[in-house]
């Protein structure tokens, strides 16, 4: 079963960048099948991670950044494939 983890911040006034490049180096062990990052306007960033687990499994996820990088608690979704 494939399973994505999706993780999705908006950065404080004038720091995307910032959020972009923090979460640009973040690792994850083990590593995912796949994963990708997206940003959006007024600052967003979302990164899906793709994994060969179960629904329920165990899996590193990123952490949360600075308080004072970021306007709100970040979002996370999980999801499985249906095909």
């Amino acid at each position: 079963m494939t399973v994505a983890l999706m993780w999705e911040a908006r950065a404080a006034a004038g720091r995307g960048e910032e959020l972009l490049a923090w979460v640009r180096a973040q690792r994850l062990t083990p590593e995912p099948l796949r994963r990708e990052t997206f940003r959006a306007p007024q600052d967003r960033v979302l990164v899906i991670t793709w994994w060969d687990a179960a629904y329920a499994a165990d899996l590193p996820e990123l952490p949360d950044p600075d308080e004072e990088l970021v306007t709100r608690a970040v979002h996370r979704w999980r999801f499985e494939s249906v095909e």
